[in-house]
């Protein structure tokens, strides 16, 4: 005689089957792709502070001028990234200066010529612009009141002042005609060094905090702040000429290019650096170097709703694309790790040691991988990596869980591995799955902010552009937006509980 179903039984069955397809199109709600109205721009691509800036924001305007779609990556990171990012085809130019040519991506000591440059770049297949026109040599600063206190007026005078304080950017730190260097050649005996943000630096002398720091000759914030630059006695630092580094592009775009060279000198430089730290807008301070009547008519650049718009679009994209991968191997992995045995702890142990790398050197490290680079690919891989460990831990652990008597009664009942794991074990532990889920989508949203620094966009472009500028309104237009996304991603996840998790595992 067969027995009448249960009621509710089969649709709860239904409701189970389905809950994975709800899931699946959940999390492929944040993932929008942004598609570029105009095909293949011009990338250019700047470093992490305001003259580098404003120089690809004249480059940018320069294109469009030339009837050339262009688009600026802005605050890309320090001189290596740039490089790679300009030999890997991530961006087409960025400006550079010949110090840091012949120091950092040549790696040579020597004194050379444009002509040795220019050549030791062809072989690279990379070309180089005539000077611009200005030299932005480094230089140590301090506050003017007290080095005049001291009686402090060259670097060789920093020799009688061991109890100083210096506080150098990370990238002075290590290059080849930085710290180290500098330190040998004039025999300075000060100890305490720290390495701090470029814009952070200039706080941090005003305040006290530090008595000297590296800058750069053309520094807007040198004059602002009152402080005076120590003459380099001993000749140790090389010119920096400003240029563009660009590849393969068209003729025409390189003509529009080549049309800067010579067009700055170096008190126009600083006129254009103090007006956008002023103004805190890139575009506006790039217009003036055109003038009035010149070229297309000045913008002010996109309007902030546009740009939240597309900043709040480009993080989904990282945090969703990332999320779903995380989804899709950590809880297969979670599963593995759930039995326990050496392959288990291997897995678990894997995803704790890469929780334990520093987001920044992570992405780093994979910068320059064969097929990353500077791109999208390179952010979604490192929050990928990031998202893995509270997915594969809760799902080993909600299986693990689940009571003794419980599984051997599915075994009892005759139901075959998958079935028990499909019908018993997965609903039972998805509490516990959902809830790594939600920790990961949240450690995602906040942590694709770092993207910004390759290149790959999002809320993190504005923080960044902020801490460059020191201006606190700037960086909150991206923290906010981020810290709110944050909790959406938490309400959402709460809806899920609901939808998801079976109503007897809710009490």
């Amino acid at each position: 005689m067969k027995l009448p179903r249960p009621i509710g039984v089969g649709r709860d069955r239904r409701a189970r089957r389905a809950r994975p397809i709800v899931l699946l199109l959940l999390l492929l709600i944040p993932v929008a792709v942004v598609v570029s109205a105009s095909a293949n721009p011009v990338t250019i691509g700047s470093k992490k502070f305001t003259e580098s800036y404003v120089l690809g924001e004249i480059a940018r305007r320069a294109l469009n001028d030339a009837g050339i779609a262009a688009e600026h990556r802005q605050g890309m990171g320090g001189t290596i990234i740039l490089w790679q990012a300009l030999q890997g085809g991530q961006i087409d130019a960025y400006p550079e200066y010949t110090g840091t040519i012949a120091q950092e991506i040549l790696k040579t000591g020597q004194q050379l010529s444009f002509e040795d440059i220019r050549d030791a770049l062809a072989e690279y297949g990379v070309a180089i612009t005539e000077p611009l026109g200005f030299d932005n040599t480094y230089a140590l600063v301090m506050r003017r009141s007290e080095a005049q206190r001291r009686g402090i007026r060259t670097i060789s005078d920093l020799r009688q002042h061991p109890e100083l304080k210096f506080g150098l950017t990370h990238e002075f730190l290590d290059r080849q005609d930085g710290w180290r260097p500098l330190h040998e050649r004039y025999a300075l005996p000060q100890q305490s060094v720290i390495g701090i943000d470029h814009a952070l630096g200039y706080s941090a002398l005003a305040n006290g905090s530090i008595d000297v720091k590296d800058a750069y000759s053309t520094d807007a914030k040198i004059e602002e702040n009152d402080l005076v630059v120590l003459e380099d006695d001993l000749r140790f630092f090389p010119k920096y000429e400003a240029v563009f580094l660009f590849r393969s592009m068209s003729p025409g775009a390189i003509t529009a290019l080549r049309r800067l060279e010579g067009t700055l000198d170096e008190k126009r430089m600083i006129h254009l650096n103090v007006e956008a730290e002023r103004t805190k807008n890139y575009a506006f301070a790039a217009n003036l170097y055109f003038g009035p009547g010149k070229g297309s008519a000045p913008s002010m650049g996109e309007s902030f709703p546009h740009k939240l718009a597309r900043w709040t679009l480009r993080h989904l994209e990282l945090a969703g694309f990332s999320l779903l991968l995380a989804v899709i191997i950590g809880v297969p992995l979670g599963i593995v790790a759930s039995r326990g045995g050496w392959i288990g702890q291997g897995i678990l142990g894997f995803a704790s040691v890469v929780q334990t790398i520093p987001s920044l050197a992570l992405l780093a490290l994979l910068v320059p991988v064969p097929f990353f680079g500077i791109s999208m690919r390179t952010a979604i891989a490192a929050l990928f990596l990031y998202g893995l460990l509270p997915i594969v831990r809760n799902t080993a652990s909600g299986l693990q869980d689940i009571p003794r008597s419980l599984r051997e009664s599915a075994v009892a009942l005759g139901l075959g591995p998958f079935t028990r794991l499909r019908e018993i074990y997965l609903p039972m532990a998805s509490r516990s799955i959902l809830s790594g889920i939600k920790t990961s989508a949240v450690i995602n949203i906040g942590t694709a902010t770092l993207a910004a620094l390759i290149g790959a966009g999002g809320l993190g472009e504005p923080i960044l552009s902020g801490l460059n500028l020191n201006d606190h309104a700037t960086i909150l237009e991206g923290a906010i937006p981020a810290a709110l996304l944050a909790l959406l991603v938490q309400w959402l996840f709460d809806v899920l509980d609901r939808v998801l998790i079976p109503k007897g595992l809710r009490i």
